[in-house]
């Protein structure tokens, strides 16, 4: 038998070069995608931990395997620290992402054929509630809620109308551009009246509804809230469901997580989630605030260099999250491309105008500010980010000059905020000698 040791030795350095020159690269480069961030260095250490390699089917004392003393206290830990920033009655850390959320209430609440509500995509809706998303995948049909482009949020009027033709079982709110709050409470006497369960997928706002900036779904007319938890919640890539809602429909929930969706959950992640809720209790309304602050203040600088930001009527945002119409500078593509070989990373987005064909080019570009905001952005700091992107874009400046100019600015944040403990960003963590 030949001894190819040495190959696959070089195969598995080659992946770990790749993992260090990926931290160097976002060490370097400004992050600007809504949907990501970073987290603490006591949530990442809870990533290293054995309980990655283990096992814990089914809920906190009722186990399906044995080993699982220290993780029904871990667990039981978590719905604790979730119910008291949430404010709810129920939470279920087990999910394993926000499509596994998703997936896991529509098991819950509905059946193959059913009718829900949902967000458009070009409204912003996130692909698992559309027809070739988990929706579809549960079988079931879906009427859009019409969309107010001029309020960058839901027709209330026409949703009404819609709501009461179609009578759905589900009315499925939330989006992947998510500017401002949802009108529920518009929206609560039709829930009413045709007996909808509603469910809110909040994982763009989750950090900033528990910091008590946004809205709070649960006492606006929302039973379930589902969600991701790294996006303006800055922990790990995992999912959370929240309730406040009726035992009986709870424990619906509860089944459509395990066995409905998921065998084991990631018990190490489900760790670094239970220090992030910690870390938001302490310090979740002073980042959201200082969140909002910065896309609102890099919409103005932004619009003031000539780019159509949308929402402008309303202060173009309320969240986390701007949206950019690019058309006349080239379209969301060229732009989105052009900046990451600046150093500043983003993503083309549609449009509430757009076609879906038009994904893969759409008009827009879509921006967030909770991982500039980790890190420590200030106002100051959003005007000069302002300035570089106008220096790109709009002014077409040398792009290696530019991304100089960028890794020389990111040099200056070099810690992460709002946390328990001291860490470098995108710090490469080494383990193997």
């Amino acid at each position: 038998m030949v001894n190819r040791e040495d190959e696959f030795l070089e195969d598995a350095l080659y992946i770990r070069q790749l993992a260090q020159k990926h931290n160097k690269f976002f060490e370097e480069s400004i992050p600007l995608i809504a949907s990501e961030n970073i987290m603490s260095p006591m949530a990442m250490e809870m990533l290293l931990t054995d309980f990655g390699f283990r096992y814990a089917e089914g809920l906190p004392h009722k186990r399906y395997y044995q080993g699982n003393y220290y993780v029904d206290q871990l667990e039981d830990r978590v719905m604790d620290l979730g119910r008291e920033l949430f404010k709810s009655k129920y939470v279920d850390p087990r999910p394993l992402s926000g499509t596994n959320s998703n997936m896991a209430v529509l098991y819950a609440f509905t059946k193959p054929g059913d009718l829900i509500a949902t967000p458009s995509l070009s409204g912003g809706g996130h692909i698992s509630s559309a027809s070739f998303g988990a929706v579809g995948f549960r079988g079931l049909k879906t009427v859009n809620y019409p969309f107010d482009i001029d309020e960058m949020n839901i027709d209330v009027d026409g949703t009404i109308k819609l709501l009461k033709q179609n009578k759905p079982k589900v009315c499925w709110f939330g989006q992947s551009v998510f500017l401002f709050p949802t009108p529920l409470k518009e929206l609560n006497d039709v829930f009413n009246e045709i007996g909808a369960t509603v469910v809110y997928d909040g994982a763009h706002v989750l950090g900033l509804i528990a910091g008590k900036q946004f809205q709070d779904p649960l006492r606006e007319g929302a039973e379930i809230i589902t969600g991701s938890t790294h996006k303006t919640l800055p922990g790990p890539q995992h999912g959370i469901i929240i309730g406040e809602t009726s035992e009986d429909k709870w424990k619906k929930v509860q089944r459509g997580v395990f066995p409905g969706t998921l065998s084991n959950h990631h018990i190490n992640a489900m760790a670094a989630l239970g220090i992030t809720l910690a870390e938001h209790l302490q310090f979740g309304e002073d980042y959201a605030k200082q969140i909002i602050k910065n896309a609102q203040l890099l919409g103005e600088e932004l619009n003031k260099y000539g780019f159509k930001v949308l929402g402008e009527k309303n202060g173009f945002t309320k969240s986390h999250t701007l949206a950019v119409d690019v058309s006349a500078q080239g379209g969301g593509k060229y732009v989105a491309e052009t900046l990451e070989k600046a150093g500043i990373i983003l993503n083309k987005n549609l449009l509430p105008y757009d076609d879906n064909k038009k994904s893969q080019n759409p008009s827009g570009i879509r921006i967030g500010t909770q991982e500039i905001t980790r890190i420590g952005f200030k106002e100051d700091d959003v005007k000069h980010l302002a300035e570089l992107i106008n220096d790109i874009i709009m002014k077409n400046k040398n792009i290696e000059k530019m991304k100089s100019e960028v890794a020389e600015f990111k040099s200056k944040f070099t810690e992460i905020q709002y946390c328990f403990g001291k860490f470098r960003p995108y710090q490469y963590i080494n383990i193997y000698k």
